[in-house]
C-alpha cells in the first residue's frame, strides 16, 4: 500500500480525479460522504477506513481484469455521478481499521467523515462564514444547527434574520471562499442533546454522527448549562479521536459593544447575530451589509396577498407576508426586487406598521400580475431616505 498524501494525490491525478467530495459504496452498503468505512467483499470481515476526503471528478482508466470492482460516487454540490472503480485504486487510499475498532453501523449520518462548524447560525454572518471556510480547509464542511431551542427554552418567537427558504442561496454564495464547495446544514433536535454533558455531546459527535472534526470559535460553549468551553472541546475531541480546531472570532471593526443592547456575556465586540438584529432595528443597512458580507434579503410570500396600485407602479403587501426580519420602519432607496430570483428590478421600499410597499418601474408591473407569482426577494441597498 502506498503511503503519504503525496503518493495518494499523484495516484488520483493519474486517474483524472480532483480532491473534492468522494463517496464509496458497494451493492450491500449505503453511500456516504467523507470518512467512509466499508468491507472489500460480502465475505470479508475486515473493514477499511477511507483516509481521503473530497473527490470531485469522474473516473476513467483501463483496468486489470483481476481487479475487484467497487462503485464510487463523485459528488459535485447536488450532482452525483457513479462509476466503477477497481480495488487497485482504492487500496492506495484506504488503510485497515484497527482490530479493536467497531465495524461501521448501518445508517451513518450524512455528516459522517465531515468537518462540522459549531455555533448558532441565525444570521449566517461573516463570522459564521469564517467557521465554514476553516471547516472546508480540513474536509467536507457542514454547519451543525440545533432546532427547537426557542420552544424548549421558552424564548419569545421572533422572525429569523435569514428566511429558511433563502439559506441555501446564502450558503451557495460561500462556495468561492470554501474551495468551491457549498457548506451544508445538518440539523439536530435540541431536545435530544439539551441534557448532554460536554463529554456526552462530544461522544455523540464521535460515535453516533462519526464526524472527523469540529470547528468552533474561542467563545464557544456547549453541554448542559453551557458547562464546556473551547478548551474542554479540544481535550474531549482528542480523547475521542476527532480533530478540534478553535479559531479567533471575527471582530466588528465599526461598532463597539457599548452600542449593542445585549445582556449576553459573550458580547465582546465580535460580529454576532445580536449585532445584525441591532443594526436592522436602526435601519443602518450599510452596517448590516458589512456584518453579513452581503445585502440583507427580505423574502415576501406574495401569492393572493399583494395589491397592485391603479397606476401599476406600486405593490403593497401586509407585513404578515414577510418570512424574515425587516429593517425598521421607513423608506429605503437603491433596493433591488428579485422576481423568482431571475428578474431584478430597481425599487424603493417603504415599511410601515402594517404593510410593506414596493415602488418600481412601470415595465416591471407585468410580473406582478402573473397568477404564478408567489415569492419575492428584496435586496436592501445601503441608504435610508
Amino acid at each position: 500500500m502506498l503511503g503519504g498524501s503525496r503518493s495518494i494525490s499523484q495516484h488520483l491525478r493519474d486517474y483524472h480525479c480532483n480532491p473534492r467530495q468522494f463517496g464509496v459504496y458497494t451493492d450491500y452498503t449505503k453511500p456516504f460522504l467523507g470518512l467512509l468505512p466499508f468491507s472489500f467483499s460480502p465475505s470479508s470481515k475486515r473493514f477499511f477506513r477511507l483516509r481521503l476526503f473530497n473527490i470531485n471528478s469522474s473516473y476513467s482508466s483501463t483496468t486489470n481484469n483481476n481487479d475487484e470492482f467497487f462503485r464510487v460516487s463523485f459528488v459535485n454540490n447536488d450532482n452525483c455521478v457513479t462509476n466503477t472503480v477497481p480495488s487497485s485504486l482504492l487500496s492506495d487510499v484506504l488503510s485497515p481499521m484497527d482490530d479493536d475498532q467497531e465495524p461501521p453501523s448501518e445508517g451513518l449520518s450524512i455528516v459522517a467523515g465531515g468537518i462540522v462548524a459549531l455555533g448558532k447560525f441565525d444570521a449566517l454572518h461573516i463570522g459564521h462564514r469564517e467557521l465554514a471556510i476553516q471547516a472546508a480547509k480540513i474536509g467536507v464542511p457542514f454547519l451543525l444547527a440545533f432546532v427547537g431551542m426557542a420552544e424548549i427554552l421558552g424564548w419569545e418567537p421572533r422572525a429569523p434574520i435569514v428566511a429558511k427558504c433563502d439559506r441555501k442561496r446564502v450558503l451557495s454564495s460561500w462556495a468561492p471562499h470554501c474551495g468551491n464547495v457549498t457548506p451544508r446544514e445538518f440539523e439536530v433536535e435540541f431536545s435530544k442533546v439539551r441534557h448532554l454533558t460536554p463529554r456526552q455531546f462530544v461522544e455523540k459527535l464521535a460515535k453516533e454522527l462519526r464526524v472527523h472534526g469540529v470547528v468552533a470559535g474561542q467563545n464557544y460553549r456547549f453541554g448542559y448549562r453551557a458547562a464546556g468551553d473551547a478548551r474542554d472541546l479540544v481535550q474531549l475531541c482528542k480523547e475521542y479521536g476527532i480533530g478540534a480546531y478553535i479559531i479567533n472570532p471575527v471582530m466588528d471593526k465599526n461598532q463597539d459593544s457599548a452600542n449593542i443592547n445585549s445582556r449576553s456575556s459573550k458580547e465582546q465586540g465580535q460580529v454576532s447575530s445580536t449585532r445584525v438584529r441591532h443594526a436592522l432595528s436602526k435601519g443602518d443597512m450599510k452596517y448590516v451589509s458589512e456584518l453579513l458580507g452581503r445585502h440583507h434579503r427580505l423574502m415576501v410570500m406574495l401569492k393572493n396577498k399583494g395589491k397592485v396600485s391603479s397606476d401599476r407602479k406600486r405593490l403593497s403587501a401586509p407585513r404578515s407576508c414577510l418570512l424574515n426580519l425587516p429593517p425598521k420602519e421607513g423608506t429605503y432607496s437603491n433596493c433591488s426586487l428579485l422576481i423568482d430570483d431571475k428578474n431584478v428590478v430597481p425599487c424603493r421600499i417603504t415599511i410601515d406598521t402594517t404593510e410593506i410597499h414596493l415602488d418600481y418601474d412601470l415595465a416591471a408591473s407585468t410580473h406582478f400580475t402573473s397568477p404564478d407569482l408567489e415569492l419575492l426577494g428584496i435586496d436592501f441597498g445601503e441608504s435610508m431616505v
